[in-house]
Protein backbone atom coordinates (compact mmCIF):
# COMPACT_ATOMS: atom_id res chain seq x y z
CA UNK A 1 0.00 0.00 0.00
CA UNK A 2 1.13 3.29 -0.79
CA UNK A 3 2.60 5.69 1.74
CA UNK A 4 0.66 8.44 2.68
CA UNK A 5 3.75 11.38 2.58
CA UNK A 6 1.09 13.71 3.95
CA UNK A 7 -0.06 11.67 6.87
CA UNK A 8 3.64 11.40 7.82
CA UNK A 9 5.11 14.69 8.04
CA UNK A 10 1.75 15.79 9.76
CA UNK A 11 -0.19 18.17 6.88
CA UNK A 12 -2.45 18.80 4.66
CA UNK A 13 -2.37 17.96 1.10
CA UNK A 14 -2.74 22.12 0.19
CA UNK A 15 0.43 22.84 2.51
CA UNK A 16 2.84 25.22 0.77
CA UNK A 17 7.05 24.38 0.73
CA UNK A 18 7.72 26.34 3.42
CA UNK A 19 4.86 24.26 5.68
CA UNK A 20 6.53 21.10 4.36
CA UNK A 21 9.83 22.49 5.47
CA UNK A 22 8.89 23.18 8.82
CA UNK A 23 7.03 19.81 9.54
CA UNK A 24 10.06 18.37 8.43
CA UNK A 25 12.44 19.67 10.52
CA UNK A 26 10.14 19.70 13.58
CA UNK A 27 10.10 16.25 13.01
CA UNK A 28 13.78 15.79 12.19
CA UNK A 29 14.81 17.24 15.60
CA UNK A 30 11.99 14.47 17.09
CA UNK A 31 13.07 11.32 15.96
CA UNK A 32 17.43 11.61 14.58
CA UNK A 33 18.67 8.24 15.84
CA UNK A 34 21.23 10.45 17.39
CA UNK A 35 18.92 11.72 19.70
CA UNK A 36 17.61 10.45 23.13
CA UNK A 37 14.27 8.84 22.28
CA UNK A 38 14.30 9.13 18.43
CA UNK A 39 13.40 6.54 15.79
CA UNK A 40 15.35 5.74 13.00
CA UNK A 41 12.22 4.10 10.99
CA UNK A 42 10.47 7.55 11.92
CA UNK A 43 13.12 9.88 10.88
CA UNK A 44 14.13 7.65 7.57
CA UNK A 45 10.16 7.60 6.76
CA UNK A 46 10.08 11.77 7.28
CA UNK A 47 12.86 11.87 4.93
CA UNK A 48 11.94 10.16 2.21
CA UNK A 49 8.77 12.01 2.56
CA UNK A 50 9.91 15.20 2.32
CA UNK A 51 12.46 14.32 -0.53
CA UNK A 52 9.06 13.94 -2.61
CA UNK A 53 6.90 16.48 -1.41
CA UNK A 54 9.58 19.31 -1.78
CA UNK A 55 10.12 19.12 -5.61
CA UNK A 56 7.46 20.13 -7.46
CA UNK A 57 7.93 17.15 -9.83
CA UNK A 58 7.84 14.22 -7.17
CA UNK A 59 4.97 15.83 -5.70
CA UNK A 60 2.86 16.16 -9.03
CA UNK A 61 3.43 12.75 -9.88
CA UNK A 62 2.74 11.53 -6.29
CA UNK A 63 -0.39 13.62 -6.02
CA UNK A 64 -1.36 11.90 -9.33
CA UNK A 65 -0.30 8.23 -9.41
CA UNK A 66 0.97 7.91 -5.51
CA UNK A 67 4.19 7.12 -6.78
CA UNK A 68 6.16 8.69 -8.16
CA UNK A 69 8.83 7.48 -11.24
CA UNK A 70 12.17 7.15 -12.04
CA UNK A 71 14.27 7.85 -14.44
CA UNK A 72 14.50 4.27 -15.84
CA UNK A 73 10.52 4.54 -16.31
CA UNK A 74 10.22 2.64 -13.37
CA UNK A 75 8.52 3.97 -9.94
CA UNK A 76 9.88 4.34 -6.14
CA UNK A 77 7.81 5.64 -3.57
CA UNK A 78 10.44 8.34 -3.27
CA UNK A 79 14.14 7.36 -4.04
CA UNK A 80 16.43 9.74 -3.21
CA UNK A 81 19.39 11.08 -4.21
CA UNK A 82 22.63 9.89 -1.85
CA UNK A 83 25.03 12.61 0.13
CA UNK A 84 28.01 11.91 -1.10
CA UNK A 85 31.07 13.78 0.60
CA UNK A 86 28.89 14.82 3.83
CA UNK A 87 30.35 13.97 7.33
CA UNK A 88 27.27 13.86 9.73
CA UNK A 89 29.43 14.64 12.73
CA UNK A 90 26.65 16.19 14.35
CA UNK A 91 24.21 13.62 14.05
CA UNK A 92 26.89 10.68 14.07
CA UNK A 93 26.17 7.76 11.80
CA UNK A 94 23.80 5.15 14.05
CA UNK A 95 24.22 2.67 11.47
CA UNK A 96 21.68 4.97 9.30
CA UNK A 97 22.03 4.84 5.57
CA UNK A 98 21.73 8.58 4.42
CA UNK A 99 22.00 7.31 0.65
CA UNK A 100 17.77 6.94 0.66
CA UNK A 101 17.34 10.26 1.73
CA UNK A 102 16.72 13.51 0.07
CA UNK A 103 16.32 16.41 2.02
CA UNK A 104 16.10 18.64 -0.74
CA UNK A 105 17.04 22.29 -0.59
CA UNK A 106 17.60 22.06 3.21
CA UNK A 107 21.22 20.69 2.25
CA UNK A 108 20.50 22.55 -1.18
CA UNK A 109 23.53 24.74 -0.13
CA UNK A 110 25.65 22.36 0.98
CA UNK A 111 26.33 20.88 -3.06
CA UNK A 112 28.48 21.63 -5.29
CA UNK A 113 30.09 20.15 -8.49
CA UNK A 114 28.94 17.05 -10.18
CA UNK A 115 27.16 14.31 -8.62
CA UNK A 116 27.59 10.44 -9.28
CA UNK A 117 31.00 11.20 -11.30
CA UNK A 118 28.78 12.81 -14.08
CA UNK A 119 30.39 16.30 -15.59
CA UNK A 120 28.58 19.89 -15.46
CA UNK A 121 26.75 20.32 -18.33
CA UNK A 122 25.51 24.04 -19.92
CA UNK A 123 21.95 24.80 -20.17
CA UNK A 124 20.13 23.91 -23.32
CA UNK A 125 18.54 26.76 -25.60
CA UNK A 126 16.46 26.75 -28.19
CA UNK A 127 15.39 29.05 -31.08
CA UNK A 128 12.76 29.25 -33.86
CA UNK A 129 13.76 28.54 -37.80
CA UNK A 130 11.08 29.69 -40.04
CA UNK A 131 11.30 27.70 -43.58
CA UNK A 132 9.55 28.14 -46.58
CA UNK A 133 6.91 25.31 -47.89
CA UNK A 134 9.74 23.92 -50.26
CA UNK A 135 12.58 24.18 -48.21
CA UNK A 136 10.85 21.85 -45.73
CA UNK A 137 9.79 19.60 -48.07
CA UNK A 138 13.17 18.79 -50.06
CA UNK A 139 15.20 19.85 -46.79
CA UNK A 140 18.00 22.65 -46.46
CA UNK A 141 21.37 23.85 -44.62
CA UNK A 142 20.76 26.95 -42.40
CA UNK A 143 23.39 29.08 -40.57
CA UNK A 144 22.11 30.65 -37.94
CA UNK A 145 24.27 33.45 -35.61
CA UNK A 146 23.45 32.60 -31.81
CA UNK A 147 24.66 34.69 -28.80
CA UNK A 148 25.49 32.23 -26.35
CA UNK A 149 27.75 31.13 -23.57
CA UNK A 150 30.41 29.22 -25.80
CA UNK A 151 33.98 28.08 -25.02
CA UNK A 152 36.81 29.80 -25.70
CA UNK A 153 38.07 29.62 -29.37
CA UNK A 154 41.70 30.65 -28.48
CA UNK A 155 42.00 28.64 -26.11
CA UNK A 156 39.60 25.73 -26.94
CA UNK A 157 38.17 26.01 -23.41
CA UNK A 158 41.25 25.06 -21.64
CA UNK A 159 41.72 28.86 -20.07
CA UNK A 160 45.37 28.35 -20.55
CA UNK A 161 47.27 30.41 -22.95
CA UNK A 162 48.41 28.56 -25.84
CA UNK A 163 52.00 26.64 -25.02
CA UNK A 164 51.17 27.64 -21.17
CA UNK A 165 52.23 25.05 -19.14
CA UNK A 166 50.01 23.72 -16.03
CA UNK A 167 50.71 23.55 -12.65
CA UNK A 168 49.26 22.27 -9.35
CA UNK A 169 45.65 24.25 -8.37
CA UNK A 170 46.70 26.08 -5.05
CA UNK A 171 43.44 26.84 -4.25
CA UNK A 172 42.53 22.72 -3.21
CA UNK A 173 46.26 21.46 -3.77
CA UNK A 174 45.75 19.48 -6.81
CA UNK A 175 42.89 17.55 -5.53
CA UNK A 176 39.94 19.14 -7.67
CA UNK A 177 37.78 19.68 -4.56
CA UNK A 178 37.83 21.71 -1.69
CA UNK A 179 35.75 20.51 2.02
CA UNK A 180 33.85 23.20 3.60
CA UNK A 181 32.48 22.64 6.79
CA UNK A 182 28.99 24.39 7.87
CA UNK A 183 26.45 24.38 10.58
CA UNK A 184 22.53 24.33 10.27
CA UNK A 185 20.18 23.38 13.04
CA UNK A 186 20.58 19.91 12.29
CA UNK A 187 24.32 20.03 12.67
CA UNK A 188 27.49 20.48 11.34
CA UNK A 189 28.12 19.18 7.70
CA UNK A 190 31.82 18.25 5.78
CA UNK A 191 30.78 18.90 2.29
CA UNK A 192 33.07 18.43 -0.66
CA UNK A 193 32.55 20.33 -3.63
CA UNK A 194 34.64 21.39 -6.76
CA UNK A 195 37.19 23.77 -6.73
CA UNK A 196 35.77 27.10 -8.40
CA UNK A 197 39.30 27.52 -9.49
CA UNK A 198 40.49 24.87 -11.51
CA UNK A 199 37.09 23.34 -11.79
CA UNK A 200 37.82 19.80 -10.53
CA UNK A 201 40.67 19.53 -12.50
CA UNK A 202 43.40 19.95 -10.14
CA UNK A 203 45.62 21.69 -12.37
CA UNK A 204 45.46 25.55 -13.43
CA UNK A 205 47.37 27.05 -15.99
CA UNK A 206 50.56 29.21 -15.36
CA UNK A 207 49.35 31.62 -18.17
CA UNK A 208 45.91 32.18 -18.39
CA UNK A 209 44.52 33.02 -21.92
CA UNK A 210 44.41 36.77 -22.39
CA UNK A 211 40.82 36.52 -24.85
CA UNK A 212 38.60 34.51 -22.02
CA UNK A 213 40.95 35.34 -18.99
CA UNK A 214 41.11 32.02 -18.12
CA UNK A 215 37.45 30.83 -17.66
CA UNK A 216 37.38 29.08 -20.68
CA UNK A 217 34.13 30.32 -21.58
CA UNK A 218 32.56 33.55 -22.76
CA UNK A 219 29.47 35.08 -24.33
CA UNK A 220 29.92 35.43 -28.16
CA UNK A 221 28.12 35.13 -31.31
CA UNK A 222 28.69 31.82 -32.73
CA UNK A 223 27.66 30.56 -36.39
CA UNK A 224 25.78 27.11 -36.30
CA UNK A 225 25.46 24.72 -39.04
CA UNK A 226 22.00 23.07 -38.93
CA UNK A 227 21.04 20.57 -41.48
CA UNK A 228 16.99 20.46 -42.01
CA UNK A 229 15.90 16.91 -42.62
CA UNK A 230 13.58 16.32 -45.78
CA UNK A 231 9.76 16.17 -44.94
CA UNK A 232 10.38 17.78 -41.66
CA UNK A 233 6.87 18.98 -39.90
CA UNK A 234 5.83 21.89 -38.63
CA UNK A 235 6.68 22.57 -35.18
CA UNK A 236 8.95 19.58 -34.92
CA UNK A 237 12.42 20.04 -33.13
CA UNK A 238 15.91 19.40 -34.10
CA UNK A 239 18.26 19.06 -31.40
CA UNK A 240 21.75 19.69 -31.84
CA UNK A 241 23.98 17.81 -29.07
CA UNK A 242 26.38 20.41 -27.12
CA UNK A 243 25.43 23.10 -29.19
CA UNK A 244 23.31 24.66 -25.92
CA UNK A 245 25.08 26.81 -23.41
CA UNK A 246 29.07 25.80 -22.40
CA UNK A 247 29.79 25.67 -18.82
CA UNK A 248 33.47 26.04 -17.38
CA UNK A 249 35.16 22.61 -16.68
CA UNK A 250 32.15 20.57 -18.06
CA UNK A 251 30.23 20.48 -21.41
CA UNK A 252 27.66 22.15 -23.33
CA UNK A 253 24.17 21.70 -23.43
CA UNK A 254 21.80 21.12 -26.03
CA UNK A 255 20.58 23.33 -28.98
CA UNK A 256 16.94 23.07 -30.08
CA UNK A 257 15.82 24.28 -33.35
CA UNK A 258 11.79 24.58 -33.56
CA UNK A 259 10.60 24.43 -37.15
CA UNK A 260 8.32 26.97 -38.60
CA UNK A 261 7.10 26.44 -41.91
CA UNK A 262 5.17 29.09 -43.96
CA UNK A 263 1.60 27.81 -45.82
CA UNK A 264 1.87 26.99 -49.85
CA UNK A 265 -0.57 28.74 -51.60
CA UNK A 266 -1.83 25.17 -53.47
CA UNK A 267 -0.35 22.37 -51.51
CA UNK A 268 -1.10 21.01 -47.93
CA UNK A 269 1.36 18.23 -46.95
CA UNK A 270 -0.05 15.15 -45.79
CA UNK A 271 2.21 12.46 -44.49
CA UNK A 272 4.41 12.04 -47.69
CA UNK A 273 1.60 12.94 -50.44
CA UNK A 274 1.05 16.31 -51.11
CA UNK A 275 -2.44 17.30 -51.74
CA UNK A 276 -4.42 20.45 -53.62
CA UNK A 277 -7.60 21.04 -55.04
CA UNK A 278 -8.37 21.51 -58.93
CA UNK A 279 -11.02 23.26 -59.89
CA UNK A 280 -12.42 22.49 -63.68
CA UNK A 281 -15.15 23.83 -66.05
CA UNK A 282 -18.05 21.33 -66.36
CA UNK A 283 -17.65 20.71 -69.54
CA UNK A 284 -14.21 19.39 -68.89
CA UNK A 285 -15.76 17.18 -66.17
CA UNK A 286 -18.27 15.91 -68.94
CA UNK A 287 -16.02 15.80 -71.79
CA UNK A 288 -12.81 16.11 -70.27
CA UNK A 289 -9.84 18.42 -70.73
CA UNK A 290 -5.61 19.08 -69.99
CA UNK A 291 -4.90 21.27 -67.41
CA UNK A 292 -1.52 23.12 -66.37
CA UNK A 293 -0.90 22.54 -62.78
CA UNK A 294 2.28 23.96 -60.76
CA UNK A 295 4.10 21.58 -59.30
CA UNK A 296 7.13 22.09 -56.29
CA UNK A 297 9.33 20.62 -59.35
CA UNK A 298 7.87 22.90 -62.60
CA UNK A 299 4.65 23.04 -64.63
CA UNK A 300 2.92 19.64 -65.69
CA UNK A 301 -0.16 18.91 -67.73
CA UNK A 302 -2.61 16.76 -65.59
CA UNK A 303 -5.21 15.23 -68.19
CA UNK A 304 -9.09 15.29 -66.92
CA UNK A 305 -10.65 11.91 -67.69
CA UNK A 306 -14.70 12.03 -69.33
CA UNK A 307 -17.44 12.22 -66.53
CA UNK A 308 -14.55 12.58 -63.70
CA UNK A 309 -16.67 13.33 -60.77
CA UNK A 310 -16.58 16.08 -58.17
CA UNK A 311 -13.81 14.89 -55.42
CA UNK A 312 -12.84 12.38 -57.47
CA UNK A 313 -8.56 12.23 -56.39
CA UNK A 314 -6.32 11.87 -59.61
CA UNK A 315 -2.87 10.74 -58.61
CA UNK A 316 0.40 11.77 -60.22
CA UNK A 317 3.02 9.68 -58.80
CA UNK A 318 6.57 10.46 -57.64
CA UNK A 319 6.23 14.36 -57.26
CA UNK A 320 5.70 14.18 -53.61
CA UNK A 321 7.45 14.77 -50.30
CA UNK A 322 10.97 12.41 -50.45
CA UNK A 323 11.19 9.24 -48.03
CA UNK A 324 13.95 8.77 -45.47
CA UNK A 325 16.22 7.43 -48.15
CA UNK A 326 16.20 9.96 -50.57
CA UNK A 327 15.62 8.02 -53.83
CA UNK A 328 11.74 7.38 -53.22
CA UNK A 329 8.80 10.34 -53.16
CA UNK A 330 5.36 10.22 -52.44
CA UNK A 331 2.17 11.26 -54.47
CA UNK A 332 0.53 14.44 -55.33
CA UNK A 333 -3.29 14.14 -54.94
CA UNK A 334 -5.46 16.05 -56.92
CA UNK A 335 -8.81 16.70 -55.66
CA UNK A 336 -11.34 17.48 -58.22
CA UNK A 337 -13.46 20.40 -57.85
CA UNK A 338 -16.06 21.25 -60.80
CA UNK A 339 -17.15 24.67 -61.23
CA UNK A 340 -20.88 25.49 -62.04
CA UNK A 341 -21.58 28.50 -63.98
CA UNK A 342 -23.63 31.28 -61.90
CA UNK A 343 -25.33 32.54 -64.90
CA UNK A 344 -26.50 30.50 -68.13
CA UNK A 345 -26.87 32.09 -71.44
CA UNK A 346 -30.35 31.36 -73.38
CA UNK A 347 -28.35 29.13 -75.72
CA UNK A 348 -26.57 27.60 -72.56
CA UNK A 349 -30.17 27.04 -71.20
CA UNK A 350 -31.49 25.55 -74.34
CA UNK A 351 -28.70 23.37 -74.29
CA UNK A 352 -28.73 22.08 -71.63
CA UNK A 353 -32.65 21.55 -71.38
CA UNK A 354 -31.78 18.91 -74.82
CA UNK A 355 -29.39 17.37 -72.43
CA UNK A 356 -31.86 17.02 -69.72
CA UNK A 357 -34.13 15.76 -72.29
CA UNK A 358 -31.47 12.80 -73.12
CA UNK A 359 -31.00 12.23 -69.32
CA UNK A 360 -27.81 13.58 -68.61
Amino acid sequence: MAKNYYEILGIEKSASKDDIKKAFRKLAHKYHPDKKGGDEAKFKEASEAYGVLSDDKKRAQYDSYGRVFNDAGGFSQGQGQGFEGFDFSGFGNAGFNFEDVDLGDIFGDFFGGTRGGRPKRGRDISIDLELSFEESIFGVERKVLVNKISFCETCKGSGAEEGSELVTCAQCGGKGKVKNVRHSILGSFATVQECTDCHGKGKTPKKKCNVCKGMGILDRREEIRIKIPAGIEDGEAIRLSQKGEAVAGGIAGDLYVRIRTKKHPIFRKEGHNLSMTLNVRLTDALLGGKYTVRTLDGDIIVKIPEGVAFGEILRIKGKGVPYEDGKTRGDILIKIAVELPRKLSKKSKENIEKLREEGI
